[in-house]
């Protein structure tokens, strides 16, 4: 992983005291700009990041990362995203950091917003530059942006739905569209995707009640935490993101959550901000009431006791939990 690149850009400069982050970056995931704020919450710090997102005017936007978006500007105070509308697209990556709003520190370079740019094993560089000049820079595009969850943002953003893009192979998506991935709602594509399937049992028939998806039904312990169990045969392979990475799950029913590995071996999917989220989600899913432990009858009557993920990229993943 390439922690240097990570800690000496978006790191190192909060511990020096800056507060505020402008990001201008040609491509950018929803799952790297939550595995940063938890990476500075962590430290016991607290920023405001602005991020703008300057290729998708051309290329359009994965429907993952557009809700993704969304979904951290609405629930995190301190991050807000915007889309470039207007061309000419950019592919610029600038980084400002201000500190009580004057620029502290800048850098630019090839770095995209992206994980696969920063925590994993793929050469980038970024040097210092001007921060007043990245600081203008920034300001001279605001003009020409509009909010992710801005109720037009849609009309300006191409968001990936058409059958067409959806049935190129994930090749042809990388090769096009650099790191922007696309997403996988039909079962015909769905099919050329790596694929596994998780049970919710034991290996007696039984569904646990104190782990997986009763792991809250403990003294203690908020009651609708859960994580999902996975095999032995599944945590010992790159199927998933090694630990510490996060990444973004797209539903079957069209929402999305921020997952992470945990666990010795990085045997449990988590939902990292609020381990709470995935018992809500399924127990919702099942027709059970928040807070109550799930049975085995509750998976019997839904139709399936698994969950299925099928991968689009390290980063981005399609959760199958239909009957």
């Amino acid at each position: 992983m390439n922690d240097y690149l990570f800690n000496e850009t978006l790191i190192n400069p909060v511990t020096e005291g800056a507060d505020k982050l402008l990001i201008i970056s040609g491509y950018a995931t929803s799952a790297m700009a939550f595995h940063h704020l938890e990476s500075i919450r962590q430290i016991n710090k607290s920023i405001e990041i602005e991020l703008i997102v300057g290729m998708c005017v051309q290329d359009g936007l994965s429907l993952t990362n557009h809700k993704g978006f969304q979904k951290l500007s609405n629930d995190a105070a301190n991050f807000q995203c915007s889309y470039l509308a207007q061309r000419p697209p950019i592919h610029s990556k600038v980084y400002v950091w201000l500190k009580n709003n004057s620029p502290f520190i800048g850098f630019t370079g090839s770095a995209n917003y992206t994980q696969n740019a920063f925590l994993r094993v793929q050469r980038e560089v970024l040097a210092e530059c001007d921060a007043k000049s990245g600081l203008e820079y920034f300001q001279s595009l605001i003009a020409e942006t509009i909010y992710c969850d801005h109720q037009d943002a849609e009309n300006f953003v191409q968001v990936y739905r058409e059958r067409q893009n959806l049935l190129k192979s994930r090749q042809q998506v990388i090769a096009e569209r650099e790191e922007q991935l696309e997403e996988v709602p039909d079962l015909e594509t769905l099919s050329t995707l790596d694929k596994v399937c998780v049970s919710f049992l034991d290996r007696n028939g039984d569904l646990p009640q104190t782990s997986g998806l009763n792991w809250g039904q403990r003294k203690g312990r908020e009651p609708n935490q859960a994580y999902i169990k996975l095999p032995a045969e599944v945590y010992h392979t790159d199927f998933f993101p090694e630990r510490t990475i996060h990444f973004t799950v797209l539903t079957d029913d069209n929402k999305v959550l921020i997952c992470t590995r945990a666990q010795d071996n990085g045997k449990a999917i988590h939902t990292p901000h609020n381990n709470s989220l995935l018992g809500e989600y399924f127990r919702n899913r099942l027709g059970v009431p928040n807070g109550s432990p799930v049975q085995t009858n509750h998976l019997a009557a839904y139709g399936r006791h698994d969950v299925c993920f099928f991968k689009i990229d390290d980063e981005t993943y399609f959760m199958d939990f239909s009957v």
